[in-house]
């Protein structure tokens, strides 16, 4: 498993990492939307359509996303937008959340799925838009959901259930402490202000998240960094609770060792688009 998960990783990285860093826009944009179709896949197999269905679905999210790019919304898109974005992830995921793994299945199926292509291709939107502001821009975003998973997940380790006996959501993600998340927070915090310092000393042309944050004061900063972190376990949490609705280990196994693309952007899904918002609103 291992080995598996560590030839995958590199093969993601050969591929994004030029695409990333390429003179042209095209290469990444073009790679990232196949991903995110990939995604809206998984989300029609997760949510019980039919084959056909779920392959639409993935069309269906390509069209859009190529649909954005045409009007221009890479390249400036209506702040409204993203409010509606961000509202649907907080008020959605809390929701999600509150009412259980038993609860979603509830709601009918076509909605569940329209819902979900319409937020990956918001989050396509988001990543295309951050990569045109600049790779720094887009690095920090990215590493912020990184350094929150990991510093939680080391901290979690260490200290899950030692300060709060209660886990965050044992029905959906039994392994997941509140430990995990102040830690998680706490990372966040400590990337962010060894980003600003690098920005600042390095005097970059291209501001980071994070530098674009705390130039307004640390009255901004600070709730801000601490939804993205909240929001990034929530991306997490809600991928978790469909799974477990679908009685599914894994989106799928298009990445093997690692499961499929929405295991591995459940976290960017929400708070691309919540960075854009911020960005666009403050």
């Amino acid at each position: 498993m291992l080995k598996q998960r560590v030839i995958t990783a590199l093969a993601l990285l050969a591929l994004l990492l030029p695409a990333l860093f390429a003179s042209q826009p095209w290469p990444f944009m073009a790679l990232t939307v196949l991903l995110m179709a990939a995604g809206a896949w998984e989300w029609g197999r997760l949510n019980g359509v039919h084959p056909v269905q779920a392959w639409l679905g993935a069309l269906l999210c390509l069209a859009a996303c190529l649909l954005a790019q045409q009007v221009g919304w890479v390249q400036s898109t209506p702040p409204q937008l993203w409010l509606l974005a961000g509202a649907m992830w907080v008020l959605l995921g809390a929701w999600m959340i509150h009412r259980g793994v038993s609860a979603w299945a509830l709601w009918p199926r076509p909605l569940r799925w329209g819902a979900g292509l319409m937020l990956l291709a918001l989050a396509w939107l988001a990543l295309a838009q951050g990569h045109h502001r600049g790779v720094n821009f887009l690095l920090s975003v990215l590493v912020l959901v990184w350094a929150a998973d990991v510093f939680a997940y080391f901290f979690g380790r260490a200290l899950g259930g030692q300060w709060i006996a209660a886990k965050l959501a044992p029905a959906i993600s039994p392994g997941k402490s509140w430990e995990g998340v102040l830690g998680g927070m706490l990372g966040v915090f400590l990337v962010s202000w060894a980003w600003t310092v690098f920005d600042q000393t390095q005097a970059v042309t291209e501001p980071s998240f994070y530098t674009l944050l705390w130039t307004q004061g640390a009255w901004v900063a600070v709730p801000a960094l601490l939804l993205m972190s909240a929001m990034s376990v929530v991306g997490d949490l809600v991928e978790s609770l469909v799974k477990r609705s679908a009685g599914m280990k894994d989106s799928s196994g298009l990445l093997p060792g690692h499961g499929g693309v929405l295991d591995r952007v459940d976290a960017l899904l929400p708070t691309l688009p919540l960075a854009m918002m911020l960005v666009a609103w403050i």
